[in-house]
């Protein structure tokens, strides 16, 4: 009788080497954090690149509702992140995160079944009221679980986001292709399910306490915190940079310039990649006020050249107009880098503890003020699968 053999268990895979190329974080809070941000902007990715098509062309509204809808949807969401910032302050901003999560879930899968124009605009206004809200819950998690190397935390999860921003947005190019009804509502249904998936793993984090306020503390400090204002203030005009590669860029190349008119979506191709791959370099030493701005001054100066060595190519020939195109939207992407980094670290080092939510829907307000006319990068890349 052949004597029973005992399974040889198989080691999990060591991840080891890929936490020491900075490819994914130490394993805990900041890995699932990480995870969920990736889960997160995946499904927002897959749904961004096509909602306008979504709505035009599968709910059937007019491009001028749906342009108006998405519209007020913006102010909407500008209004939440401060109280809801204060609310995470006040009660665990894991929590405050989770519920926005579910929230924006509710909406997406509701929007499924909308056939009328003020359905779509309360909808709208809901998932933009969420994701603001999740803005600035999400803040103290990642100031809270961010640890000692919180400027290269924070630049890994903007890598982390665009990624998989990208993907998702190359994913979405399946349904745009196909251009049905069923095609469109998987990308709803979908990005529906990573909110729910997002939440899954969120809850995995351990609760944060709330950090007591001091004493004599004003509830609305952040909004009397007339240099932070100020800083966000010059930080919302600096920003306004990342208008040049969606509007200006693009009429530029096709209008001005020999280069094919294939090489638009090569250039939102190269500045993708180029965050991806560079944004947690770029913010390597930028964790001080003084680093932070001498990072953004050195940003003004990488935009300035960038534009000066696009502006150049009006009369060159298309191969050399290429060469030096590209040379410019690397240029100008090392001054988005530079910029992330310093605006991110002065965002959190300026804000106290005890308020960061609070500080963080301010400076996401400022974020929707400057590109609530501008589609994000997922949509750019998706527009032009």
């Amino acid at each position: 009788m052949q004597a029973a053999t005992t399974p040889i268990p198989i080691p999990p895979p060591d991840s080891s080497w890929l936490v020491a190329r900075g490819l994914i974080p130490d394993e805990g809070p900041r890995r699932v954090l990480a995870l969920a941000t990736f889960v997160n902007m995946l499904g927002s990715g897959i749904f961004m690149a096509s909602a306008v098509l979504f709505f035009t062309r599968s709910v059937g509204l007019p491009l001028a509702q749906v342009a108006l809808g998405m519209g007020v949807a913006a102010l909407v969401g500008m209004l939440a992140g401060i109280p809801v910032g204060h609310l995470a302050d006040r009660r665990g901003p894991r929590e405050i995160y989770l519920l926005t999560l579910i929230i924006r879930a509710a909406a997406m899968a509701v929007l499924a079944f909308v056939h009328t124009f003020w359905l779509f605009v309360l909808l709208v206004c809901l998932t933009q009221l969420a994701h603001s809200a999740g803005g600035a819950s999400r803040g103290p998690l990642v100031r809270g679980f961010g640890g000692t190397h919180l400027a290269q935390y924070r630049a890994y999860l903007r890598s982390v986001a665009n990624l998989a921003g990208c993907c998702g947005a190359l994913a979405a190019g399946t349904a745009v292709q196909l251009d049905t009804r069923a095609a469109y509502l998987s990308l709803v249904v979908g990005n529906a399910i990573s909110f729910v998936a997002c939440a899954a793993i969120i809850t995995r984090l351990p609760s944060l306490p709330p950090i007591p306020a001091p004493q004599m503390t004003g509830r609305w400090i952040a909004l009397k915190d007339k240099p932070y204002l100020a800083v966000t203030v010059l930080d919302a005009i600096l920003g306004i940079q990342g208008q040049v590669l969606v509007f200006a860029l693009p009429v530029w190349i096709i209008s001005q310039t020999h280069a094919p008119r294939w090489f638009v979506g090569v250039a939102v191709l190269v500045n993708t990649a180029l965050v991806a791959a560079l944004q947690v370099r770029a913010s390597r030493g930028v964790d001080t006020s003084p680093a932070a701005g001498r990072a953004m001054r050195r940003s003004g100066w990488a935009f300035l050249i960038g534009m000066a060595l696009i502006a150049a190519t009006s009369t060159m020939p298309g191969w050399l107009a290429v060469t030096v195109l590209t040379l410019g939207v690397a240029a100008h992407t090392v001054g988005e880098l530079w910029h992330a980094a310093g605006s991110l670290e002065l965002q959190f080092r300026l804000a106290p503890p005890h308020a960061q939510g609070q500080y963080t829907g301010i400076s996401g307000a400022s974020e929707r003020v400057r590109t609530q006319r501008r589609p994000s990068r997922v949509q750019r890349l998706g527009s032009r699968i």
